[in-house]
């Protein structure tokens, strides 16, 4: 169930009809019960305070009918001015990012309000009865119609500033990164030196696992499409129900094709098709890969603004140099974590899930390695490149964490010293390659004395 509703709700937080759909039912709602109070309403004030309310039912009508067309006239430009700067963001940004523009609730909203203004304005308008039938005059509905259509103003207002701010790179690429470092918060909670005890990460013993290649069961994916979500809580349980182990063969992001397996169960015997049917039912599979448990997605929609960025018809090596900052920012974050142990255990510690695990130099590899093949020629990109390794060092506690930004510091500075051909550009590059060789080279605690060195050299 949890991986349906992640399914649905996944496609449903991204579309443009969900929240101004739920806005309009509530504005039919509001209209319904503003006419129902509004005579015995009137009538209440005009008698205990003394408030009347003027106006005939022409005048009113004339007031609902002009703020009712002005708002459906608003909602087409405000989704014509949505449709343009989507396509903007496409064709500047990538196509990748569509998703999460559509999945800014600010627009939802502001759709929304103009829909649901003008449905109110509509219901109300046809409750008005004139002279010659028995006259009635919603008064307070139609100063609150009125009311409805000031705030629409203001709602405009802030939409137009809205997308003129959202779609500047800067803030496009602020906005991912802080995406991530949610999501890193989320699927690493635990901080190197704190936190809770360490799930064991030591594998189980050859035998075992010689047994289970043997005699695991697949379990074969439904159709074909990008892994969105693993329900693991449920995997993890069910796994402790019916007495298994199983061993997923897919993470998020992942594209599978039908009948390729996700899992293994062992021991086969137990491994009925209702079983098989069930664990499937815990992978949810879609079109497009999703942020939510996969961490080199919002990697690669970075790494894809910077190599747009660097294309000859952009040339924009500032809107890099901004995707390498954030990055840098996201690995900084990364390197303080704890990695998850691939080997999940219930509460007796008995072996019941085997995952594969998402590792510091994969993601880092992710974040670099297009960056570096599309920048060579660039020496602005390539010097904050070697310089974003530098500070990512300084956070690095594990060895094989500090020899992957090694390696990819000497390929940074091995493909520029191929394309550049100035001399003092090369020896720039060559600069920012030692200090950031020398920040991985050194130990935990002899990274911050290094780090001062490097940045008095420089």
């Amino acid at each position: 169930m949890r991986g349906q509703f992640f399914k649905y709700w996944n496609r449903v937080r991204s579309s443009f009809w969900f929240i101004p759909a739920g806005m309009a039912g509530l504005a039919v709602a509001l209209a319904l019960v503003s006419v129902t109070v509004d005579k015995p309403l009137t009538e209440w004030l005009s008698l205990n305070l003394g408030w009347t309310f003027t106006g005939g039912a022409e005048g009113a009508s004339a007031v609902l009918g002009i703020v009712a067309g002005s708002m459906i006239t608003i909602a087409g430009v405000v989704f014509s001015m949505t449709l343009v700067a989507l396509s903007l963001a496409s064709s500047q940004l990538g196509p990748r990012l569509l998703r999460s523009f559509m999945r800014d609730s600010t627009t939802q909203v502001v759709l929304g309000t103009f829909i649901a203004t003008f449905l109110y304005c509509l219901l109300v308008l046809r409750t008005i009865r004139r002279a010659e039938e028995v006259a009635f005059v919603p008064h307070l509905s139609v100063t609150l119609g009125v009311l409805l259509a000031v705030a629409s103003v203001g709602v405009l207002i802030y939409f137009i500033h809205h997308v003129s701010v959202s779609i500047q790179a800067n803030e496009t690429v602020a906005r991912i990164s802080k995406e991530l470092l949610g999501r890193i918060d989320q699927l690493f909670p635990e901080h190197l030196g704190r936190g809770a005890p360490m799930i064991p990460t030591e594998a189980p013993d050859e035998g075992f696992l010689e047994a289970f290649e043997k005699h695991a069961r697949p379990v074969g994916a439904g159709g074909d499409g990008y892994l969105q979500f693993i329900d693991g809580a449920a995997l993890l349980a069910l796994s402790v129900e019916e007495d298994l182990v199983i061993r997923l063969e897919r993470k998020p992001g992942a594209y599978v094709v039908a009948s390729c397996p996700l899992a293994l169960i062992w021991p086969a015997s137990r491994a009925s098709d209702r079983l098989t049917d069930q664990v499937r039912s815990l992978f949810v599979l879609g079109n497009q890969r999703s942020s939510d448990q996969d961490i080199e997605f919002g990697m690669n929609q970075l790494v894809e603004i910077a190599v747009r960025a660097l294309s000859p018809s952009l040339n924009d090596p500032f809107t890099a140099i901004t995707c390498v900052d954030h990055l840098g920012s996201v690995l900084c974050r990364l390197a303080t974590r704890a990695m998850p142990s691939r080997y999940r255990h219930d509460y007796q510690n008995q072996l019941r899930v085997i995952a594969p695990a998402n590792t510091f130099p994969e993601i880092t590899d992710a974040a670099f390695n297009q960056v570096r093949q599309y920048s060579r020629s660039s020496v602005a990109v390539t010097i904050r490149l070697l310089e974003t390794i530098a500070v990512v060092a300084g956070f690095a506690h594990r060895p094989e964490d500090r020899a992957t930004l090694l390696r990819h510091a000497e390929m940074i500075a091995r493909g520029a010293m191929e394309e550049l051909p100035e001399k003092e550009d090369r020896r720039a590059v060559e600069e920012r390659c030692q200090a950031a060789i020398q920040l991985c080279s050194a130990t935990a605690t002899e990274q911050p004395h290094a780090a001062d060195s490097a940045a008095r050299r420089r």
